[in-house]
């Protein structure tokens, strides 16, 4: 019995990596596919920080970094993944907040509250094409002007793979993994078009967050979990208790 991961690669790859070493067998389905936007870079812009929601938004932009001015700028990411991949790029000062846009949007004003962070630079926000919230419009309601920056976007794979609609179909499956509402919508149109909607939908739908759990309740999934706060490690906690449900 394998859990099913529909994260994105490359981050795909390591989840699996992460599950395997938990003794748990793992197929993947990438339910997003990522795609480059060109990067519109200005040089007259005297940005003060650098904010950005997803490792995808840096990974874009690392081939342009090399000697960039925006390196020797403080960079808040979202998450410790995040954060990882822009130190990967080369950011020297990155500073990670609790894993969601509210807990980053907090940790700029906190640094601007402190004076560590001036509200008269603008501050750049690398971002990808679909954005769940108005991050900049937040931060500019507390008096930031905020630049947006499309590095990326995410576009829904049309289908699963043959070898996943094959183990729906022979039960080999035993939970699913959701990171984020586009996904979880991408996958219940690929699983709606594969046949395999009813048999998917009846299996426990692990999510890393509320409002990622709500679509799959709204699509008829019973054994919904969400993680009890938007990180990995949570989201396998929440796996364990579904899976340690089903056993019992």
């Amino acid at each position: 019995m394998a859990v099913l991961v529909t994260r994105p690669s490359p981050d795909d790859a390591t989840t699996a990596e992460a599950l395997r070493a938990r003794g748990l067998e793992v197929l993947r389905a990438p339910m997003l596919r990522f795609e480059l936007v060109p990067f519109q870079d200005d040089a007259d812009a005297a940005y003060g920080a650098v904010i950005v929601t997803s490792a995808n938004a840096v990974r874009a932009i690392a081939p342009h970094l090399a000697g960039h001015r925006l390196l020797k700028l403080p960079l808040f990411a979202v998450g410790e993944n995040t954060a990882a991949a822009a130190r990967d790029a080369g950011f020297g000062e990155v500073t990670a907040s609790r894993g969601d846009a509210g807990a980053l949007r907090d940790l700029v004003l906190a640094r601007a509250k402190s004076k560590q962070l001036k509200k008269a630079s603008p501050i750049l926000y690398l971002a990808g094409a679909d954005l769940a919230r108005d991050l900049a419009g937040e931060l500019g309601a507390s008096g930031f002007t905020v630049v947006t920056q499309t590095t990326y976007r995410m576009a829904p794979a049309p289908s699963l793979p043959r070898e996943v609609c094959d183990a729906f179909v022979a039960h080999e499956i035993e939970a699913v993994l959701h990171y984020s509402q586009r996904s979880a919508r991408a996958f219940l149109d690929a699983a709606r078009s594969g046949g395999v909607e009813i048999s998917a939908l009846a299996l426990p739908q692990c999510c890393i967050s509320e409002a990622v759990a709500a679509v799959l309740r709204d699509a008829g999934a019973t054994q919904v979990t969400a993680a009890a706060s938007p990180d990995e490690n949570a989201l396998f906690e929440a796996l364990d208790r579904a899976l340690h449900k089903r056993s019992g």
